[in-house]
């Protein structure tokens, strides 16, 4: 008897439990977007009984973030903290989804249909390979055997032009398939998620109305910078678009929510080159010029099929990328830089060092699953105190590009621009591109050229007082004199008073560089041996402006008291004794041409050889 009077207890504890436990749905209020993570905001306004009860946040992402929970809420004890993974109810799926799966259903039904057809019609044409011979004592006509054949012939003919209709339908339900299927990866991903779900543990004095304020990071939300830099010709400002480029896959939809985005972290080239110091010595060579690595292309796969919308960051900067359908990727490479990171998710992350211009990625599923972790922490909330950060507004000229409102918040080690208006942002592989400022700017503008190492000349364009625009390191689009050049880096991790910004190459300047064999000479005197070399360097202007230009060149610097190196005429160039850099800088008028000398003489003991370029 009191065995059953025990159980009778237990199960109605249990129920009492159950009953007391309510389950919230809410709404993602605000978000802020770091570079790799996000940090989600929510408010709920809850009726609270008298005692002890057992409030539960549903329909939440399954990447959050245990440590970075965090519950606010006024004149309530807050007991336990706990998240979880619901496995039986998934992550709900939107209706742009719903509708790609039912198509991909029907297509997969009719690829059916045609299987069958198409076994029927190789059956029927197996059939009558098959019973083609006559056989038997009978004797068989002339016009008996044509009848036959006759027959034979068009009964063949008929059912292979139904197989050859059922195979064309077939391969076209099966192209629409695998367009459906890259749709529906792109959206989602190849994988289905669990629900999360925060339970949270309060004990209130009284019955009363709340207002619970649930804040948490998320994975699978990051954001990059790119940038559009417009200049309709060398006499006009620059116009810099910053751009964010939004990617949220956390699987739960973000619906009018006030967004922010954080700098804080929880095919022909576009540079031109640089000199090296030309030391000579016995048995040294001549630098060399072999290109930098300033671009990496290629795919990123699972090793059977492509995946669509993973992300691709040079390791350490905020530059970034996505691939496409195919999986395919392109990103600029700042100087210095060694790693790139690739992400997909689902899959494990993957760093690959940059060796090569091709880097692909072969990606691993990540079969770990995020167990059931509980937090308690006992006591009443403490209001977390948080300066304030006072806004900071530029008023610049905004060209025709637009922009949505911002406001740039500076805070003490990072800066946000939070963006005004509300934004819905569905959860995706896809990215989301916002446009937070447009920015015009005068700049400097200066032709580079080093023939040596490239017979073209880039133009760049130097910004001062670039400090104002809060920039972040980024590909940018370069948009010169109307038309698209190409992609280049904008890299503020400079000390510089400027910020230098490489718009490409400039084929209505052009630029040769040849070696004159009249002053390329090889002779002896006494016990030294002299060599001279002498180039003729020629830049014509075609443009219909005045261009300020920079030549770069070298001679050889000499690391051995037996070398003397001595240069001959340079023609209001500048020498850096240190690297041998060799600079001339002047105006050229329009359809003007200039032609540089550039001659040095080695000496050097006539009984030992010497490399000389």
């Amino acid at each position: 008897m009191k065995k059953i009077a025990f159980i009778i207890f237990v199960i109605l504890l249990t129920f009492t439990i159950q009953s007391q436990e309510k389950e919230l749905k809410s709404i993602v209020n605000s978000a802020t977007v770091f570079l790799n993570s996000a940090q989600v905001t929510r408010n709920k306004n809850v009726q609270l009984e008298k005692g002890t009860q057992v409030l539960k946040f549903v329909d939440l992402s399954p990447f959050i973030d245990k440590k970075s929970i965090q519950i606010q809420a006024k004149d309530l004890e807050i007991q336990a903290v706990s998240f979880q993974k619901n496995y039986i109810k998934e992550s709900k799926k939107s209706s742009e989804q719903l509708l790609l799966e039912n198509k991909l259903e029907v297509i997969n039904n009719s690829i059916n249909l045609e299987n069958i057809s198409l076994e029927t019609a190789q059956e029927e044409i197996e059939f009558l390979k098959s019973n083609r011979s006559i056989k038997g004592n009978q004797t068989i006509t002339v016009a008996a055997l044509r009848e036959t054949s006759k027959f034979y012939s068009s009964q063949i003919k008929a059912s292979k032009t139904k197989e050859l209709k059922i195979k064309n339908k077939r391969q076209k339900l099966l192209n629409e398939k695998t367009t459906v299927t890259k749709q529906l990866n792109d959206l989602t991903g190849k994988k289905r998620y669990a629900s999360g779900e925060i339970s949270i543990k309060v004990k209130s004095n009284t019955i009363k109305k709340v207002n619970l304020k649930l804040t948490y990071n998320i994975s699978n939300v990051s954001w990059f910078p790119s940038y559009d830099v417009r200049v309709s010709d060398i006499n006009s400002p620059l116009t810099l678009v910053y751009k964010a480029n939004l990617k949220q896959n956390s699987k739960v939809d973000w619906k009018n929510v006030k967004l922010r985005f954080s700098s804080a972290n929880p095919s022909n080239s576009t540079k031109a080159g640089k000199i090296i110091p030309y030391f000579l010595n016995y048995g040294s060579r001549p630098p060399y010029y072999g290109g930098t690595i300033d671009e990496v292309t290629g795919y990123v796969t699972d090793g059977n099929e492509p995946l669509p919308g993973a992300n691709v960051i040079v390791k350490g900067t905020t530059i970034g990328t996505s691939t496409d359908f195919e999986g395919k990727y392109s990103i600029k490479i700042p100087e210095n830089s060694k790693q790139l990171e690739f992400s997909y998710l689902g899959y494990k992350p993957m760093i690959k060092r940059i060796t090569t211009n091709t880097i692909n990625a072969i990606m691993q599923e990540d079969n770990t699953s995020l167990d059931e972790i509980v937090v308690v922490g006992y006591g009443r909330t403490k209001k977390k105190t948080i300066k304030s950060a006072k806004a900071k507004e530029y008023r610049m000229a905004v060209s025709k590009v637009s922009a949505v409102p911002t406001q740039e918040i500076i805070d003490q080690t990072s800066f946000s621009f939070e963006i005004i208006e509300p934004y819905t942002v569905k959860s995706s592989n896809k990215d989301f591109v916002v446009t937070m400022k447009v920015f015009n700017s005068n700049a400097n503008y200066t032709y580079y050229s080093v023939p040596k190492i490239e017979e073209n000349a880039f133009l760049l364009a130097s910004i001062s007082n670039w400090e104002q625009f809060n920039l972040l390191e980024g590909e940018a689009n370069i948009y010169f004199e109307n038309t698209f050049i190409g992609s280049s880096l904008i890299d503020p991790r400079t000390i510089k008073n400027s910020l230098p910004i490489s718009l490409g190459m400039d084929k209505n300047v052009s630029v040769k560089r040849i070696k004159s064999k009249k002053f390329t000479t090889k002779q002896f005197i006494s016990t030294k041996k002299e060599e001279t070399r002498a180039w003729d360097i020629i830049i014509k202007n075609n443009k219909t402006q005045n261009i300020k230009i920079i030549v770069l060149d070298q001679i050889p610097i000499s690391s051995n008291e037996e070398i003397k190196v001595t240069l001959g005429e340079l023609f209001n160039g500048k020498l850096n004794k240190n690297n041998g850099e060799v600079k001339w800088e002047f105006i050229l008028p329009s359809k003007a041409v200039k032609n540089i000398k550039l001659k040095y003489t080695v000496k050097y003991p006539k009984n030992r050889n010497l490399i000389i370029d």
